[in-house]
């Protein structure tokens, strides 16, 4: 299996973890990076890292899940807003079906029926989604403590979230260490680095799992977002969101985003996939050039001016409307989180890969390196 990117991220380096530390060593710039207790846990304290550059820009991430809990973006009159769903409190996060800004693994979405043969051995895994598995099992990625460490490089600053998966845990072979990077920069950019290894064979499709609404978290609905992604196919499901093995052409379809569309113009058409997921909940194929980082979609919001450009190594995206958020949680400020509320673009790899041949393959092997990146930037218009 080849690595999931040829691009080799800066090595990072121990940063100090107050401002005017940071300040003396790079006095030109106003960069603030730093932690503070959250909340705790039984593994222990729960550290929160605010990361903001010197634009204003603002990204606050936790070490339990490795949770995104804030990410502030100023609209075109310079005015920030938190542009992600979430919860005030530790507590909103430690029952978090949502999975609202999380790390996502081992295996980001589903794999059917909650198994899948490797080297000949049939593996089971937790199920949590009726007959499947979903995003790693009953306590994945996004439910485990994470070592958090700050650090600085020259795209930004940051912090390096590191954990060890067992083997056997929620079912996966092998003894995983992974590290995933958050990196904010001066041009505004959120950059998330994958990496992973393991001793034994095993699928592994990390992704990260924020709701935006770049109007601001709970200031109504995502439909009149535009959005564009460079996907001339998706992967067609059965009637629980499993990839029937078909990439089907978003031509003529209400999966056709090749040009900026508001969201709301079709999500609610006669149309048997958005019948079955309750609206946009689908791997989108994107259309690549080589394994590097490339443009995937862009979604703008009128009202704000904001523009978010997501940028991968990864050859999908699963794009989600928030169908399934019903108005019975509450997240920040009192703010209660209806039907498209906000929208999700979780690059990965494909759904069920490990039980599709024809799909890209998921499996890493023992002295692979797993690397995979997303960036999502920020400007507005």
């Amino acid at each position: 299996m080849k690595t999931r990117s040829i691009i080799i991220f800066p090595a990072l380096v121990s940063s100090v973890t107050t401002l005017a530390l940071l300040q003396a060593s790079s006095p030109q710039r106003k960069h603030v990076i730093k932690k503070q207790a959250f909340g705790t846990v039984s593994e222990g304290r729960v550290d929160l890292y605010t990361m903001r550059n010197s634009r204003g820009m603002e990204v606050r991430a936790m070490n339990y899940g490795g949770i995104i809990v804030s990410l502030r973006v100023p609209d075109r009159k310079g005015v920030p807003a938190d542009v992600v769903l979430g919860f005030d409190t530790l507590d909103g996060y430690l029952n978090n079906k949502p999975y609202f800004g999380a790390i996502i693994g081992r295996y980001g979405n589903r794999i059917a029926n909650g198994k899948f043969t490797l080297n000949g051995l049939e593996c089971h895994l937790a199920r949590n989604n009726g007959a499947n598995s979903l995003h790693g099992g009953l306590r994945g990625f996004d439910k485990v403590f994470w070592h958090g460490e700050q650090a600085e490089n020259n795209q930004g600053i940051g912090t390096v979230f590191t954990y060890t998966s067992k083997d056997g845990e929620e079912g996966y072979p092998g003894n995983l260490k992974a590290k995933v990077t958050y990196t904010l920069t001066d041009q505004n950019e959120l950059q998330i680095e994958y990496e992973a290894t393991t001793d034994k064979a095993t699928p592994v499709n990390l992704t990260n799992h924020s709701y935006f609404n770049l109007a601001g978290e709970g200031n109504g609905d995502i439909l009149k977002h535009e959005l564009m992604l460079n996907a001339d196919r998706f992967t067609l499901v059965g009637s629980t969101l499993i990839p029937t093995g078909e990439l089907r052409s978003v031509a003529g379809t209400p999966f056709d985003f090749t040009k900026p569309t508001a969201i709301g113009a079709r999500v609610d058409a006669n149309n048997e996939q958005l019948a079955i997921a309750h609206g946009y909940d689908h791997n989108f194929v994107l259309t690549r050039k080589g394994s590097g980082l490339e443009l995937a979609g862009r979604v703008h919001e009128p009202q704000s001016g904001r523009v978010l450009e997501l940028y991968t190594t990864e050859p999908g995206v699963q794009f989600y409307t928030g169908n399934f958020l019903d108005g019975t949680i509450t997240g920040k400020h009192g703010h209660v989180y209806n039907k498209h509320a906000a929208l999700c673009l979780e690059t990965q790899h494909f759904p069920d890969s490990p039980n599709h041949s024809n799909f890209p393959s998921t499996i890493l092997k023992p002295g692979q390196t797993y690397h995979s990146r997303t960036v999502y930037k920020f400007f507005t218009e």
